[in-house]
């Protein structure tokens, strides 16, 4: 009867703390400097000890960035010890290219041009949006990204920054709103 107890009395702690965390999620988000309420898309942080490829993985909004990633060979890059900046598609940046672009990228003769255009949204580097300034950026495909950072958001290229800081073991992945390609490869 006494461990029936303690387990009750757990799960009720349990939840507990579980609904204060709820409550309190908008409140601290506000805190947030680039917080954006318009945000379409919540991604949530996993344990900061997880690499990029971790975290991408346990994000059900990078899930097809997730899948372009081991289609291309690039998990163990960005799995290895960076550190990387990421600049993360979401599957409704993937959703909005032109129709059959994905399913023609994921595809094993294209490898080489799925590399080149995922290595166009990494950056050598951990860098956080407190420490990012308005300049272009060299790629790990070695073109370079222009990288705006403006009072209330952050763009690269044309793609919007919609939930930046996410640390990794091994560097940092800031979610965008589009898919970035080197400017000699048309989408």
């Amino acid at each position: 009867m006494n461990t029936q107890k303690s387990r009750s009395l757990i799960k009720i702690l349990a939840i507990a703390v579980v609904a204060s965390l709820l409550i309190s999620l908008p409140t601290l988000a506000q805190f947030h400097p680039n917080f954006s309420p318009q945000s379409s898309v919540l991604v949530t942080q996993a344990k900061s000890t997880g690499t990029i490829v971790d975290i991408a993985s346990g994000n059900k909004s990078l899930s097809t960035l997730v899948k372009a990633l081991k289609a291309a060979g690039l998990v163990e890059t960005l799995s290895g010890k960076g550190p990387f900046t990421v600049f993360a598609p979401t599957n409704d940046a993937f959703a909005a290219l032109p129709k059959g672009t994905l399913a023609k990228l994921l595809k094993p003769e294209n490898k080489a041009l799925l590399q080149k255009i995922l290595t166009y949204h990494v950056v050598s580097g951990a860098i956080d949006s407190k420490s990012i300034n308005s300049a272009a950026f060299k790629t790990l495909e070695g073109s370079p990204v222009e990288v705006k950072a403006e009072k209330d958001h952050i763009t690269v290229n044309r793609a919007r920054v919609t939930t930046p800081d996410i640390k990794a073991s091994n560097g940092v992945i800031h979610v965008i709103d589009g898919v970035l390609h080197p400017p000699d490869v048309e989408l």
